[in-house]
């Protein structure tokens, strides 16, 4: 019997590798979109190779065989919050998202594909995951990755609303703050808790920004992490309920301290508790969530009941298993 074919753009990348090992240690065929550059991102994939991988240029040859796919697991894309070119981030966030769903519509595959919990903006709209237009049009993402994941969104609902013809399974993933193993080629958009390791590493008590928020104490801001392991598991659940569609979040539903995380940080790595206060950058301020977290309860109503990892234990099995040893990688 042949081995199921899943596609995934993005799966040499952060969390795209995570899901693509746990894929290939369950038996799929893996046919991974993305570009591996000349630094080391390719130790993303060093232990679980790829069937097949293939620059982002060649997506199109390659769909055009109408390959057996089951799924596309679309992970891909331009995710700086901080980035500037307004015409790549659409192109990449929104019109390649667009061809996959057509795609994935005309020829009955699934499609999965990621969201953020960048396209709730600063909260003042909640964090529900609601999927109708009514929603959607009310929310006001703070940077340009936000808003072309929150484009994207609001392009499904419309197809929705229209009736048009769907991908038999679609699911939008809100991904709140994720953390874990493979992040290492993101430089200044790692994880805080690698941030927060790597100074610790280096002798020097993890650094935090003061609040900016009136009344909000330094280290007080909130957000919800959630460890990449969790969210491979979500995804892989997703492709065993080939009957649940919809957009969902991803987080843990439950909002933690910056300082909790950075006291997780130096416990894991066994060295006192210590935290230096520094002022936001400039380019952050106004662009800044100080409070995310994922209400939950759709993701559980589809079916999903598996436990999310504490963030102590998280931190834990990152900063011991991964970031602690000789081979980083997943």
């Amino acid at each position: 019997m042949a081995a199921r074919m899943i596609l995934v753009t993005g799966g040499a990348g952060f969390i795209g590798s995570f899901i693509q090992a746990e894929l290939a240690a369950r038996g799929y065929q893996t046919v991974v979109i993305d570009r591996l550059g000349e630094g080391d991102k390719w130790r993303n994939l060093a232990k679980h190779p790829p069937d097949r991988l293939l620059p982002p240029a060649e997506l199109d040859g390659f769909l055009a065989e109408t390959p057996p796919i089951e799924a596309v697991l679309h992970l891909g894309a331009i995710s700086d919050t901080t980035a500037r070119d307004g015409d790549l981030a659409w192109a990449t966030n929104v019109e390649l998202s667009r061809k996959l769903w057509h795609w994935c519509a005309a020829h009955a595959v699934r499609l999965i594909y990621a969201s953020s919990a960048a396209t709730y903006g600063d909260g003042a709209q909640g964090f529900e995951d609601d999927a109708s237009l009514d929603h959607l049009a009310r929310l006001r993402p703070l940077n340009l990755y936000g808003w072309t994941k929150h484009a994207f969104d609001l392009f499904v609902a419309r197809a929705i609303a229209r009736g048009e013809t769907l991908p038999p399974q679609w699911v939008g993933l809100k991904f709140f703050n994720v953390f874990g193993p493979n992040e290492y080629h993101k430089r200044n958009m790692v994880s805080v808790v690698k941030v927060k390791h790597d100074e610790i590493a280096a002798g020097r008590a993890p650094r935090l920004f003061r609040s900016c928020v009136p009344g909000l104490a330094d280290g007080e801001q909130r957000r919800d992490f959630i460890w990449v392991g969790d969210v491979a598991d979500v995804v892989l659940w997703l492709l065993s309920a080939p009957h649940v569609s919809g957009l969902f979040n991803v987080g843990t539903g439950q909002a933690r301290t910056y300082l909790d995380l950075a006291h997780a940080v130096c416990d894991a790595a066994g060295v006192a508790r210590a935290v230096e206060f520094i002022d936001m950058p400039d380019a952050l301020r106004g662009q800044y969530q100080s409070f995310t977290q994922a209400p939950m309860q759709r993701l559980r109503d589809a079916g999903y009941a598996r436990e999310f990892t504490p963030l102590e234990e998280g931190v834990r099995l990152y900063v011991q298993r991964y970031l602690r040893t000789g081979d980083p990688y997943a």
